[in-house]
């Protein structure tokens, strides 16, 4: 086993350079952030300066800067996203996350490279393939189980990264085209319109209404919290937080919550067999209790790990129902009273308050102003922005949640935590020279020098609690003194005008022994000769979208290839979205749970299923064995001609020969 394996590396999100410096100091040991373009997220592009930035200050602590380059390309911007290749690795940046093969066919920098979700790891194969051709890290695909995971650990060396928290996709990450089918949007091109997020009527053939008006495609997020020493048992070292558009406090929050559930696990297993630590330096504090309730969430789910549940969907709606904290107790005109569920629960001015009228819709209600009612312990009187009148169904029993405390906000709006690395620190005095030598938990040393005429001490005993307490302000530095030694320089008398610059200069030295000694993780290369492809023929799920992806498949075996769905040639009706998530199971109406129970089966057989969306229609097919549900559609007429020219491609032509 190598040292690589050892470690746990906790990969947090960051929609700017900002949030990403945040989330190193709340202790992720390494950050992914989009660039300029290419970046799978349309609105959540970062400058190559800003990107710098960020890696100068994760480099401090060892953490690393991963890069989205992760949407298909067109041949048209291959050579934008080559020198946008180059312009990362110059800035600093650890590796590119990819999901495009046309890019192992280009001259790209020595880079390490990994796999975006989007290139849908869900088997041993694949992964082995992946790896082989190049690939340093792979996310597996989140719907896999402990088996699966451990039957890819089993054929793979290269590093395996996990999603354990934030929002899912409901399809297998790559494989959804509703969006560009209806809209012209690419997910695979980072412009998702989410219609899984939308509410849908389910019909059977018979035109009967199985579900009327239900977000069935919407899962709630997945929250590993309680599954992580099962994920490092089945091979799982980079665990990823969800979050390329959340803001500044969620990114907090969660990397907060699963560094302390990650340093416990260390902890708990520092005397085992198979010990662990972090893939980064330092030890973080925080200044408040993480909590994963406190951000948006749609509740949560650890949806396919410990194998499949029935509760894993977000049905009724697709926002933050937050937590419960009372009942309406009265209401007026003006306001509205609240019994709170404890006494210790503290409503404020602009906290959001929700709840669910009798068509089961979630309502929202903001705080304007806030009073606790005299002699009425835990009565609240609330009076919102918005008029009384507009509040369907409030009424007296009603539960009421919170889905915004304007105090935790507020506390995460200040500064939250501290990062510091471990120093050990040496003081010593020979004729009339003061040596400080300085040493931190990772080995890297340095010293700062000064001539000092010292008189000798009058209380040495005294003079060395002094030398101590001067030696370990390190408050504005990244580092926390660990041990002071002062023995050799107890003798004489140095005050604190002249030990605050010795000790600055060599903290500074030794940020610039670390600054030279880091090193960018080595990319792999890839096996020759090149191993075949576990397929040789690739429909448009494979995402082929320009010339060097169809030349590094052809060069791994591929015979026949379809174009990608973006090139527009599948115009009859295909799947637009393949999913582990099952609406009939969802909705108690799976053969297996029907066997036997009177009155539903009659309403499997009629089948297909249909989702209705105003006039958008998808039939829904079930592929028992795999245990699969396929969206079924075909791409719109306004789609087809739209502007932009997609590439052209023969469809299933024999690629034999390409250059």
């Amino acid at each position: 086993m190598s040292l690589l394996d050892h470690q746990l590396e906790l990969l947090a999100p960051a929609r700017s350079a900002d949030i990403g410096i945040e989330a190193v100091n709340h202790g992720a040991d390494a950050v992914y952030i989009g660039g300029p373009s290419f970046g799978a997220r349309s609105t959540a592009d970062n400058s190559v300066q800003d990107i710098a930035r960020l890696v100068k200050h994760a480099h401090r602590y060892n953490s690393r800067i991963f890069v989205t380059v992760n949407t298909i390309l067109r041949d048209d911007e291959l050579e934008g996203a080559r020198k946008l290749a180059w312009q990362l690795y110059d800035a600093g940046a650890d590796a590119l996350i990819i999901q495009d093969m046309g890019l192992l066919e280009i001259d790209m920098p020595p880079i390490q490279l990994h796999a975006s979700t989007q290139t849908d790891i869900r088997t041993p194969e694949k992964a082995r393939f992946l790896q082989d051709a190049g690939l340093s890290q792979i996310v597996l695909a989140r719907e896999l189980t402990i088996e699966q995971i451990q039957a890819i650990r089993a054929q793979t060396h290269c590093t395996l990264e996990f999603f354990v928290h934030g929002a899912l996709c409901v399809a297998y990450s790559g494989q959804c085209y509703i969006s560009h089918a209806h809209t012209g949007r690419s997910a695979n091109r980072g412009d998702c319109s989410q219609a899984c997020r939308l509410p849908y009527q389910v019909v059977d053939s018979a035109g009967r209404f199985v579900a009327h008006d239900k977000h069935v495609l919407s899962m709630k997020d997945n929250n590993q919290s309680a599954n992580l020493a099962a994920l490092v048992d089945a091979g799982v070292r980079s665990f990823k937080i969800e979050g390329r558009y959340k803001d500044l406090a969620y990114v907090k929050n969660i990397t907060a919550h699963y560094r302390k559930l990650l340093d416990e696990l260390i902890e708990a297993r520092e005397m085992s067999d198979q010990p662990f630590f972090r893939a980064s330096s330092g030890r973080t504090t925080f200044t408040f209790s993480p909590d994963p309730n406190q951000n948006f969430n749609r509740e949560f789910t650890d949806y396919f790990v410990q194998g499949r549940k029935e509760d894993i969907g977000a049905f009724d709606t697709p926002k933050n129902p937050g937590q419960a904290i009372g009942f309406v107790t009265q209401v007026s005109d003006q306001w509205v009273e609240l019994s709170v569920n404890s006494p210790e629960t503290l409503l404020n001015n602009g906290d959001g308050l929700c709840y669910y009228d009798l068509q089961k819709e979630l309502v929202g209600l903001a705080i304007n102003r806030a009073e606790a009612v005299s002699g009425k312990v835990g009565v609240w009187r609330v009076f919102p922005k918005d008029p009384m009148s507009g509040f369907k169904d409030l009424r007296k029993g009603t539960e009421v949640n919170r889905n915004r405390d304007m105090n935790w906000v507020r506390m995460l709006e200040k500064t939250s935590s501290t990062r510091r690395m471990g120093v050990w620190m040496a003081l010593a005095y020979e004729r009339g020279s003061l040596t400080l030598n300085v040493t931190d938990e990772d080995g890297h040393s340095a010293s700062a020098q000064c001539e000092w005429q010292g008189q000798t001490a009058k209380d040495q005993s005294l003079n060395r609690e002094q030398l101590v307490t001067h030696l370990s302000k390190l408050g504005a530095t990244v580092f926390e003194a660990l041990e002071i030694d002062v023995a050799k320089a107890a003798a004489i008398f140095v005050p604190a005008s002249v030990l605050n610059p010795l000790r600055r200069d060599a903290l500074a030295q030794l940020e610039s022994a670390r600054a030279a000694a880091y090193e960018r993780p080595v990319r792999a290369l890839p096996v020759e000769p090149p191993v075949p492809y576990p397929e040789d023929t690739l429909t448009y799920l494979a995402n082929v979208y320009n010339d060097k992806a169809r030349a590094f498949y052809a060069k791994h075996g591929v015979k026949v290839m379809a174009a990608a769905y973006e090139a527009q040639e599948e115009l009859g009706e295909v799947s637009l979205m393949i999913t582990k998530h099952c609406v009939r199971f969802s909705l108690s109406l799976c053969p297996k749970q029907a066997k036997g129970v009177t009155g539903v089966q009659g309403t499997v057989k009629a089948e297909p299923l249909q989702l209705i969306n105003g006039k958008e229609k998808l039939t829904l097919r079930f592929d028992c064995k795999p245990c699969e549900m396929h969206v079924v559609g075909k791409i719109k007429k306004s789609v087809l001609n739209a502007p932009e020219s997609p590439l052209v491609f023969h469809k299933k032509r024999p690629v034999v020969g390409v250059h």
